[in-house]
């Protein structure tokens, strides 16, 4: 495991693909800056190692990360490496971007990610502890209200509710089926749109409204909210 995640370019190739997203080698090809053939025989070693997983479809073969577990661990390691480089390390602007709000695999991260896990902490709806994670009488309901089925979501294989430490933030944001779950409805009612390439997410104004509303957005530090709504929306090219 440790060869497979020592080389740079399969890190990259994984990276790419920590939006939760399927993609073909030509695309991670050019999104790890490596040659056609190179990214074959990386792909090719990621898929029996079993990181990854191909579906193919018509002519096209497609990868993704194998499972939501190894997403998981995928982002813990990008934790320890980014709390080594910080001190010798500045950051970019897609950074910053990745920094303000993305995708962790499945699940909402960065400064957004982690908020909306505060304020559901503070109302009481969820318990987030190192390891554990649980969604109190409250929190059913709350999510309920939004159209999510958490009794369902329980019966799943899987882990309903879970804290992912945030590699930007080192603060718990919320993963799990749950996690999963609110990404999806943020995405599908046009609250976060994703960035073309990268794992950021852009808010929409309807998003900052509904954030605002369910999560407290607007009693956020004044100048983090700020960098949220100017990093979200500044174009930003493919590292």
């Amino acid at each position: 495991m440790g060869a497979l995640l020592g080389d740079p370019a399969r890190a990259n190739i994984l990276l790419a693909l920590m939006d939760g997203g399927a993609r073909t080698a030509k695309e991670l090809a050019f999104l790890a800056r490596i040659s056609a053939p190179t990214a074959s025989a990386h792909l090719g070693k990621l898929v029996d190692g079993g990181l990854l997983t191909v579906v193919a479809q018509g002519r096209h073969r497609y990868f993704r990360i194998a499972s939501a577990e190894t997403g998981h661990m995928l982002e813990t390691m990008l934790g320890f490496a980014t709390s080594r480089m910080r001190a010798v390390r500045r950051a970019g602007p897609a950074d910053e971007r990745l920094r303000a709000a993305r995708t962790c695999y499945d699940h909402i991260a960065g400064r957004l990610g982690v908020a909306i896990a505060d304020q559901l902490q503070r109302a009481g709806h969820v318990v987030l502890n190192d390891g554990a994670g649980r969604v109190s009488a409250s929190g059913h309901a709350f999510f309920a209200e939004l159209g999510l089925d958490t009794e369902a979501s329980g019966s799943r294989p899987g882990v309903l509710c879970r804290p992912c430490l945030d590699w930007s933030e080192r603060r718990y944001h919320l993963g799990g089926m749950l996690g999963r779950a609110l990404c999806q409805h943020c995405v599908s009612r046009g609250w976060v749109k994703r960035d073309n390439d990268t794992r950021a997410l852009i808010i929409t104004d309807a998003g900052r409204n509904a954030f605002d509303s369910l999560f407290g957005l607007s009693r956020m530090d004044a100048e983090e909210e700020a960098s949220i709504r100017e990093t979200t929306l500044q174009a930003v090219a493919v590292p």
